[in-house]
């Protein structure tokens, strides 16, 4: 056991560089991330601010109840799974079928300029990005408005009809996201063997069938992690594009589980029950984790462990 020790010890010293570059992110987690779980205790006091965490008394699950028999709690939960299910089976796809695209392309010069234009809205910051959707859908100047008043539709409020939220929010997201997130599929792409693509034409195999058969199954490791990861955070919805595309006409479709926390809970100063929110959350974004990725253990190689 010492023999092995001092061996380690050893290593550590030898490459001490590499152990500094680790300890650096390691470090990072444990102030920033690790410890500030210990607020979550919260969830289970009357936070008082005078009083601080540990003198607030013990509520149990008193704010757990409130939530679960808030009035509106299924209809939050049920726009909040609604929106992020719908963003999941569009915006998923979406880079995959980019990253197949660009990958058939031969031309460079042609190939650069739809990464760089598909990519370009990634950097698009939230405010100017709503600020883009509200004036595109105004009802007086927007574009969409007049395209669809020439078609002989009347001039409408696109931003106002709650049935159409979901579809503008996951949409303008796929709009923003897709180039960025075809990075990775790209990437894998180029680690592609290319005697595979070699044999494929000498059997004759057409471009769909090298598609089906090569691209498709070297992107499936890839895609299975980033799917669990999505799927891991399918509670966790973007509150500032939500937040600043809602007005009172699409409210009921718009009203999601972090607009509601930051409204009831953070306006109005009650931490605790914020925290508990917060709270459930992450326990459900914990559970959907782990039991997606024991799904792709079993049914594929491809797991995050």
């Amino acid at each position: 056991m010492q023999k092995e020790l001092g061996m380690s010890m050893k290593k550590m010293k030898r490459h001490w560089q590499l152990y500094l570059v680790v300890f650096l992110p390691l470090l990072y987690l444990i102030i920033f991330k690790y410890i500030p779980m210990a607020g979550v205790v919260i969830a289970f006091k009357d936070y008082n601010v005078i009083k601080g965490i540990w003198g607030s008394p013990w509520v149990g699950l008193k704010y757990f109840e409130q939530f679960f028999e808030s009035p509106n709690f299924w209809l939050y939960l049920k726009n909040t799974l609604g929106i992020s299910m719908y963003g999941l089976l569009v915006g998923f796809p979406a880079p995959i079928l980019l990253a197949l695209a660009l990958n058939e392309i031969r031309n460079g010069f042609f190939k650069s300029s739809v990464q760089m234009i598909t990519y370009a809205p990634y950097f698009i910051s939230t405010v100017i990005m709503v600020s883009i959707l509200i004036v595109t859908l105004s009802p007086n100047v927007g574009i969409i408005s007049k395209f669809l008043h020439t078609l002989g539709v009347e001039n409408t409020n696109l931003m106002g009809i709650p049935s159409l939220f979901k579809s503008i929010y996951v949409w303008s997201d796929v709009w923003q996201h897709t180039g960025y997130g075809a990075i990775i599929y790209i990437a894998a792409l180029t680690g592609v063997n290319p005697e595979l693509y070699e044999s494929a034409k000498v059997d004759g195999a057409s471009r769909i069938q090298k598609i089906i058969n090569i691209d498709i199954p070297s992107l499936i490791p890839v895609s299975v992690i980033l799917l669990i990861l999505n799927l891991g955070n399918i509670m966790k919805l973007g509150f500032e594009k939500i937040y600043l595309m809602q007005n009172p006409l699409n409210v009921s479709t718009s009203e999601v589980i972090s607009t509601y926390v930051y409204k009831v809970g953070l306006l109005s100063s009650s931490f605790s029950f914020s925290a508990a929110i917060g709270f459930f959350n992450s326990v459900v974004n914990l559970i959907l984790l782990v039991g997606v990725n024991y799904i792709a253990k079993k049914l594929s190689s491809s797991s995050l462990w």
